[in-house]
């Protein structure tokens, strides 16, 4: 019997091997190494003796134009103290403090420090891969578009118009393997409230409420920092653990090795790649009062001497929105109805010592002079009502308006609101997915900003205020007083430091969740490189809306004592942030309207009607109180590159119990903040009604107690009463409603003064609060506090030492008489 055959018709699916990267030949080339593939070239340039940077092209040669136009990087000395070993298997680059070992087949990394312990280890195959993209900008022929009303003002929207490729780009995807034991932080604010982002996959597109930033922290004393100004994602998660980008015109990213400073030394190491961040002016340490919105000259008047009047700590007061004339948004002038006298207005301030800030935004109505300007100069961003900030034309204009119009009147900071400018979620009722989110982000924004730089603009909007204001010092013809650039932001990005920015969390929603996620979203911000940040005090919404932004619990308001409390609550949590502000819409935020019509309940612990107004103001003159060691912080950050507020893990890494604590935090390295996250005296029932937590409990003292941890290594004061305690171990700790819990840890040194109503009215003595059990020892830092006359050295550093075991206090290294001097053992 013969057997069937059978012709094959459908052959079966041929397996195309993967082009695996192999190095063929290695070069050194000045102060930096280059590998040579079949696919492209790989150029691993030293910056330190502990940092690298790595730029990875499939071309046959790297485009030195984009390297080094990169506007979050700094230009930098060439590094040449570096060695380089090849093998017929490996590459090995050495570093003073950084030794990275390349696999000749496949170009994976292996990061170790100078003991040789290993910090990071790239993925073994296809740890760096390149996936070529076409990108597209819109014709502005056809366009499709319509005016919507937002948040953010009246906005046009593209609804339709035809793609044109202009270019291809690379999509990146770097692969590692992280250690079990080690944590991760860091990549901007994201409301979530994550606590180590292990395990964590982090959408990095800017918008209201989220910031990003693309370099993340480890325990383990190393960061990476992605050179790239697109979407990205941050992925630990089942499918892989990588960094993830969406249009660049080569992979370049930054290798940071703390070393012995551990995270410490990685932030120094980002600031000397992206820059110092500049001083602020020492009112900008002080209170800020805003709130949506001030109307005229003689509300803003008003405001200020009321503060005064209670000898309440003001620094600054601001006006949100509609400076301008009905109708016509972003116009960076006056209403003379509203405001007939600017000048008056700003000279009436100054002379109380109070600042005065003012929003200026992107987007401009058309019709509006400043519109017509822009439009007349063709930069518009392609369809849309909104600045080209990319241009440096653009900038120029932009600044030249908003000095003839706002800074010739005495203005002293911006508030450079909707600075993304574009967050699409916005336009829906039901908030959609994050990737969602992120797709639609991806989607729209290159139609109008560059697919390589969309995640920029923020930052290249306060570049253009940074330099026009400091560029109008330098006009003779000038004679206008030299103030520090102020600029309060909702975006920010690598590098931003440099321009006098403080960014702020957005427009979130009063709930005691929303309060608690705060924390670790700026403590995950300032980990990022970026020191200075704030938030709503009380949440910009406290209403329940239709949109699913407007979320707050408080329909009320300041009516409602649960609101009152939470409010309370987060203005004690705000005088401990770099920046103290308050701010929001629905109800008026200024202290004394936290005064209650009644005595809210006799069950509630004896309180009474202006107990919420009394416990603010113990918080806004603790923080005047404490100004010469907050403004110490800042100098600290300026010459010292350093961080204010602090995750534990940062002071504490042996002490794992800290990696995941992201409600209490460092402020400075030896004080600890313990924020109260949770109602203690007021709630919501099912209905919504106010309650009082305590009534009818025969052990309501229980409900006043917060408990915190304190981590192991050193012995810890409470602050508030000198207590003093054994670290290492979870306490239970009062917390009335005037009190915030604070611990410092032994062999501290706090310097304070006296309450004042104004920073610029400090002036008298500093008292040392020393805690000892421990030496220690404070870098008192004192300048002029305001203009750059710091950056020529004009400014002290006091090196205050103090030996426990004599009880002595030693300034600059001799007995001082200088300071008062307490000491708590």
């Amino acid at each position: 019997m013969m057997r069937k055959t059978y012709k094959e018709t459908t052959p079966m699916l041929y397996c195309k091997p993967y082009p695996i990267l192999k190095i063929v030949d290695v070069k050194r080339e000045k102060d930096f190494l280059t590998l040579k593939f079949s696919q492209g070239i790989q150029r691993i340039i030293p910056v330190s003796d502990r940092s690298i940077r790595v730029i990875y092209t499939k071309d046959d040669s790297i485009n030195e134009e984009n390297i080094n136009n990169k506007p979050g990087i700094i230009d930098l000395e060439p590094y040449f103290d570096w060695t380089f070993e090849e093998s017929d298997k490996e590459v090995v680059i050495k570093l003073p403090k950084l030794k990275v070992v390349i696999k000749k087949n496949g170009a994976s990394y292996t990061y170790y420090d100078e003991k040789g312990n290993l910090l990071l280890k790239e993925r073994r195959a296809r740890s760096k891969e390149l996936d070529t993209v076409p990108v597209y900008a819109i014709s502005e022929k056809d366009i499709q578009k319509e005016y919507i009303d937002t948040a953010d003002g009246r906005k046009e929207v593209v609804r339709k118009a035809d793609k044109i490729k202009i270019r291809d780009a690379y999509r990146t995807r770097l692969s590692f393997e992280f250690d079990d034991n080690e944590a991760i932080y860091g990549l901007g604010q994201h409301e979530e409230g994550y606590h180590s982002l292990r395990g964590k996959r982090i959408f990095l597109n800017q918008g209201n409420r989220k910031i990003a930033i693309p370099m993340f922290i480890s325990t383990k004393g190393y960061g990476i920092l992605v050179n790239t100004y697109s979407p990205s994602i941050f992925n630990d998660a089942e499918d892989g653990t990588y960094f993830y980008t969406e249009a660049d015109s080569e992979m370049d990213f930054f290798f940071l090795n703390g070393s012995d400073e551990k995270m410490d030394g990685v932030i120094r190491q980002y600031r000397k790649i992206t820059g110092k961040a500049v001083m602020l002016p020492k009112w900008a340490y002080g209170y800020i009062q805003s709130q949506e919105r001030y109307e005229t000259s003689d509300e803003i008047l008003s405001i200020s001497k009321e503060y005064r009047d209670r000898n309440i700590g003001l620094d600054c007061i601001v006006l949100d929105w509609c400076s301008w004339k009905d109708g016509q948004w972003g116009q960076k002038s006056f209403d003379p109805e509203r405001f007939p006298d600017p000048d008056a207005m700003t000279s009436e301030l100054h002379k109380d010592n109070v600042h005065f800030m003012i929003s200026i935004w992107p987007n401009v109505n058309e019709g509006c002079d400043n519109y017509n300007e822009f439009k007349d100069a063709g930069e518009l961003l392609p369809g849309i009502n909104i600045y080209n900030a990319l241009s440096k034309k653009a900038r120029e204009i932009y600044w030249k308006q908003a000095y003839e119009g706002l800074f010739s009147h005495g203005i002293d900071a911006w508030w450079c609101d909707n600075s993304e400018p574009i967050a699409p979620e916005w336009n829906y009722a039901v908030k959609p997915e994050s990737s969602k989110i992120y797709d639609e982000y991806c989607n729209q924004l290159p139609m109008h900003i560059p697919a390589e730089m969309t995640n920029s603009f923020g930052l290249y909007h306060a570049m253009g205020i940074y330099e026009g204001q400091r560029g109008q010092y330098a006009k003779k013809d000038q004679d206008i007083e030299e103030k520090r650039v102020v600029n309060l932001t909702r975006s920010g990005y690598i590098g931003q430091q440099r321009f006098g920015t403080i960014l702020w969390s957005g427009d979130i929603s009063a709930s005691w969740d929303t309060f608690k996620r705060q924390i670790a979203a700026g403590l995950h911000f300032s980990v990022s490189g970026l020191p200075y940040w704030t938030t709503d005090i009380g949440a910009f919404f406290v209403k329940n809306g239709l949109s699913w932004f407007w979320n707050g619990e408080y329909d009320l308001g300041p009516k409602d004592p649960a609101y009152c409390e939470l409010f309370t609550r987060w203005y004690q949590w705000g005088a401990f942030l770099p920046i103290f502000r308050g701010h929001g819409t629905d109800f008026r935020r200024e202290l004394w309207q936290f005064i209650l019509d009644k005595d809210p309940s006799q069950d509630a612990d004896g309180l009474k009607a202006a107990s919420f107004y009394d416990a603010l103001v113990r918080a806004n003159h603790m923080r005047y109180e404490l100004m010469p060691y907050i403004y110490s912080l800042a100098g600290a950050v300026w010459h010292d590159d350093d961080v204010i507020i602090r995750p534990l893990s940062f002071e504490f890494t042996e002490d794992k119990k800290t990696w995941d604590i992201m409600d209490q935090y460092m402020f400075g390295k030896n004080m600890m903040v313990c924020p109260v996250t949770k109602p203690m005296y007021f709630d919501h029932d099912e209905d919504g009604n106010c309650i009082s937590i305590n009534a009818n409990d025969i052990d309501a003292s229980e409900s006043f107690i917060l408990k915190v941890y304190l981590p192991e290594g050193c012995n810890w004061y409470n602050y508030n009463t000198g207590d003093k305690y054994e670290g290492g171990q979870y306490i239970k700790v009062e917390a009335l409603l005037d009190t915030i819990p604070v611990f410092v840890k032994e062999g501290t040194i706090i310097p304070v003064t006296a309450f004042e109503r104004s920073t610029q009215e400090q002036t008298g003595d500093i008292t040392l609060h020393i805690f000892g059990g421990a030496d220690a020892f404070f870098y008192l830092y004192e300048d002029e506090g305001d203009g750059y006359g710091y950056e020529k050295g004009d400014y002290t550093i006091t090196k205050i030492e103090y030996i426990d075991s004599q009880n002595k206090v030693l300034v600059d290294g001799a007995l001082s008489g200088r300071f008062k001097v307490e000491i708590i053992k």
